[in-house]
């Protein structure tokens, strides 16, 4: 294992440092580095507070600041955060208007997060997402895993919370936009867990796992490598099979890297996935290409469509201005 660490224990610790660091104009560590919260609320504003297991960067504490987060709690490496971060970060960012948890569909944050729920005595609801059509239960789930329509999400939620929406209204609309999300990934390469010292499971090399997980979970089947229209055919083929209100209005196209894939083949990627969408007659009206929600060093990616409705549209142009995710400011 090669890697850029002192000391496996202090990764975590390390990274969250270096990162609020980097962003203290953003952005400050809650105590114990429970939590990372933005440093400007917004007085009477809805909190929203996502988190996760760490090695997803930038989600989730990427995109705390104006129009996302509120707060982001991080866990260890592809484990949930324990229920005390989320309640601490409850009561660092409450605004007396509610605070909404928008939470992956995995079976840790969703007990964790739930319980937080339960014993922070706030008027808290939750927002679940579960948009990968890859498979319907995997090692970490009962139901769909949620994985990079989670940005979508927390970008098109947290702009409605800047505008002033109330909790119920935003629970609403977190729900639409997860409905209207649906997303494949594919794994060139397996990621190595720092703790772990080895990848998490072997491919060849001509192989590819088709339908992969953010944490390395299986997918659908593992295929010899193909190209790359090949495959972005039919991840497009899966997605648009459960999303039928693609197949009516516009869509936002994201093309997320897993960690280790170049920007150049990503855009190839975006290209490949335009194609097979257009020969579909679907619209594509917004893009998003990059490495966003991540699985570590990974090398693969994964397609997100959305099905854009006028106040989704609204919601995905408004500011945003986190370490990760910017723009209109």
């Amino acid at each position: 294992m090669k890697k850029l660490i002192n000391a496996v224990d202090d990764v975590l610790t390390e990274s969250l440092d270096g990162f609020a660091a980097a962003h203290a104009d953003l952005v400050s560590l809650g105590e114990d580095r429970k939590f990372i919260r933005r440093k400007s609320l917004k007085p009477g504003k809805v909190a929203l507070i996502s988190g996760g297991g760490s090695g997803h960067e930038p989600l989730h504490g990427g995109f705390v600041g104006h129009g996302m987060l509120d707060a982001a709690c991080p866990g260890q490496v592809f484990t949930s955060p324990t229920p005390d971060q989320m309640i601490a970060a409850s009561e660092a960012v409450d605004q007396g208007a509610g605070i909404l948890f928008i939470v992956k569909n995995y079976e840790g944050d969703l007990m964790n997060f739930e319980m937080a729920k339960e014993m922070a005595g706030r008027t808290i609801e939750t927002v679940i997402t579960d948009d990968d059509v890859a498979v319907e239960n995997s090692l970490y789930t009962t139901g769909r895993r949620g994985v990079a329509g989670t940005l979508v999400v927390e970008k098109i939620v947290g702009a409605a919370a800047e505008a002033g929406q109330n909790l119920q209204t935003l629970k609403s609309l977190g729900e639409k936009v997860n409905k209207r999300s649906r997303s494949m990934g594919v794994a060139l390469t397996s990621c190595t867990v720092p703790a772990a010292g080895k990848p998490t499971f072997v491919l060849g090399e001509d192989e590819m796992e088709m339908g992969v997980g953010i944490h390395g979970e299986p997918g659908r089947r593992r295929v010899k490598l193909m190209p790359a229209d090949a495959i972005a055919e039919e991840m497009i083929i899966a997605i648009l099979a459960d999303l039928e209100a693609a197949k009516s209005g516009d869509v936002l196209l994201f093309v997320n890297g897993f960690g280790g894939t170049p920007a150049m083949e990503l855009y190839l990627m975006y290209h490949a996935a335009v194609e097979a969408l257009a020969r579909r007659g679907v619209t594509i009206a917004r893009s998003l290409v990059g490495s966003y929600v991540t699985s570590l060093d990974m090398a693969g990616c994964s397609i997100t469509v959305t099905a854009l409705d006028a106040e989704m549209l609204k919601f995905w142009d408004a500011p945003v201005h986190t370490p990760g995710l910017r723009w209109g400011m």
